[in-house]
C-alpha cells in the first residue's frame, strides 16, 4: 500500500493519533529509511480468556502487519505483578509470578487466532525490568513529580475523594512508558483509557534522547447490551474461546448500531458496502466472519446454517407463499411489495402496519415506512401474527 492507503486503513476507528500529522511522518520516515515501523501494544495478562473487546487493538495491529510493518505484543509479566490502576477506584491486587505466566501462555495461544505469528515480535518487560537495580528504578522515578501522576484522572478522583493510593501505583505508567524506551517503538497502541500512560512513554523516550513515538488511542468496545464496555463480569461479552454456535447467536442479537460498530472496529470490510445491505443480512455476514476468524470459515458457514435452520424451524410454516417482484432502480419499496403480494389491501395499509410494528423483514421488525429492500433475496417477510412471504426481488 501506498502511504495515502496505509492512513486510511490504519486511522479506521482510531480517536486520537498524537500528534497531529504524526503517522504519516512516521510512515514517510519509514519510507524514506527502507524499514518497518515498530508498533507496540502492551497486554498485561490480568484474566486467561480474551473477549472481542480485547481484539479492538490486535485487529489494529493486524492491519499495521497487512501494511508491511513489525507489531511488538509485549506481554507486561512485570507490570502485571503490580496492578494497573487504570480505572479502579481502590488499589488494585497484584497477581503472583505464576498467576502471570500461566496467563501470558493463554494469551499466547488466543492472539494469534488474529495476528500472524511470523509478523508478530512477542516480548516480555521483565526481560528489562527483571534486572534493573534500585537505584536504576529510583532514577525512573525521579522522571515524573507527583502532580503530574495527579492529573490522570483516576488517581485525581481517588486522591479528591479521599481513597488511598499506594506508591507502587505511581511507578505503572513509568514502567509502561519506559517499555517504549527499550522497544525502540515507533507507534504504541492502547484504549482511550491508557492515554496517560502511552504520552508518558513519549515523555521518557525524550528524557532518553529518543525519537518519541506516535500514540493512537481505540475506544474501548461496547458489549452485546450497546452500553456498558464488554466485560465478562456483566455477561455482555463474546469470547474468543467460546463455540462458534455461541459466538454466532450471541452476535445476532446485538442491534443494528452496535453492528455497524462490531464492523468498523473489528474488521476491514467497506461500511459503505454494509449500509445498503439488509440489517439481518449484515448482521449474519459479521457473526460469519467473527466464527471464521476465531474457528474457520467452514465453522462460520456451518454456525449460520444452524442459525438459519432455527429460525425457520420457530418462525417460517411450511406452506408459506413465495413471490417475485421486479425492483425499481435497484429497491423495492417494502410497502409496496406488501400490496403487490397480497399481504397489505393497499399502501396505506401497509404504512400503517409498519408504524405499529406488525411488519419484519428476516426476523427485525421494520419502523421506517420508506424502507426499500435490494435486489436479492429470498427475503422472509412476516406481516402480523400468521402471514408470511418468501419474497425474491428481481432486477
Amino acid at each position: 500500500m501506498d502511504i495515502q492507503q496505509q492512513l486510511v486503513l490504519l486511522s479506521r476507528g482510531t480517536l486520537e493519533v498524537l500528534p497531529k500529522g504524526g503517522l504519516e511522518a512516521k510512515l514517510k520516515l519509514a519510507e524514506k529509511e527502507n524499514r518497518p515501523l515498530r508498533v507496540k501494544a502492551g497486554f498485561d495478562p490480568t484474566a486467561p480468556d480474551l473477549h472481542l473487546g480485547h481484539t479492538v487493538l490486535l485487529e489494529k495491529l493486524r492491519q499495521f502487519q497487512e501494511c508491511g510493518h513489525q507489531v511488538v505484543f509485549l506481554i507486561g509479566d512485570f507490570t502485571g505483578m503490580i496492578g494497573d490502576p487504570t480505572g479502579k477506584n481502590e488499589t488494585r491486587p497484584p497477581l503472583t509470578k505464576d498467576e502471570v505466566l500461566a496467563n501470558a501462555e493463554t494469551y499466547k495461544q488466543q492472539v494469534f487466532k488474529v495476528l500472524d505469528p511470523a509478523k508478530t515480535e512477542v516480548r516480555f518487560n521483565s526481560e528489562w525490568f527483571a534486572d534493573m537495580s534500585a537505584a536504576e528504578m529510583i532514577a525512573l522515578a525521579g522522571k515524573a513529580t507527583v502532580a503530574r501522576m495527579l492529573e490522570r484522572d483516576d488517581f485525581e478522583k481517588r486522591y479528591k475523594g479521599g481513597q488511598s493510593i499506594a506508591i507502587h501505583e505511581f511507578l505503572y505508567p513509568l514502567v509502561q512508558g519506559y517499555d517504549s524506551v527499550a522497544l525502540d517503538a515507533d507507534i504504541e497502541l492502547g484504549g482511550n483509557d491508557q492515554k496517560f500512560n502511552l504520552l508518558m512513554g513519549r515523555q521518557l523516550q525524550e528524557s532518553h534522547k529518543k525519537i518519541p513515538q506516535i500514540i493512537m488511542t481505540m475506544p474501548l468496545l461496547e458489549g452485546l447490551d450497546g452500553v456498558n464496555k464488554m466485560s465478562k463480569s456483566l455477561n455482555n461479552y463474546v469470547g474468543i474461546e467460546d463455540a462458534p454456535n455461541d459466538q454466532f447467536g450471541k452476535l445476532m442479537s446485538a442491534s443494528d448500531e452496535l453492528m455497524m460498530r462490531y464492523y468498523e472496529l473489528l474488521t476491514d470490510v467497506n461500511l459503505d458496502d454494509i449500509k445498503v445491505m439488509h440489517p439481518m443480512e449484515a448482521k449474519k455476514q459479521l457473526a460469519a466472519l467473527i466464527v471464521a476468524r476465531f474457528h474457520g470459515v467452514a465453522a462460520g458457514q456451518a454456525a449460520r446454517d444452524g442459525f438459519e435452520k432455527q429460525f425457520a424451524k420457530k418462525e417460517v410454516p411450511d406452506d408459506m407463499p413465495e413471490a417475485a417482484l421486479a425492483a425499481v432502480d435497484g429497491n423495492l419499496w417494502l410497502v409496496k411489495a406488501l400490496t403487490e403480494a397480497g399481504l397489505t389491501q393497499s399502501n396505506g395499509e401497509g404504512m400503517r402496519l409498519v408504524k405499529q410494528g406488525a411488519i419484519s423483514v428476516d426476523g427485525e421488525k421494520v419502523s421506517d415506512k420508506d424502507f426499500s429492500l435490494a435486489v436479492g433475496g429470498p427475503y422472509l417477510i412476516k406481516c402480523g401474527k400468521r402471514r408470511f412471504l418468501k419474497l425474491e426481488v428481481t432486477a
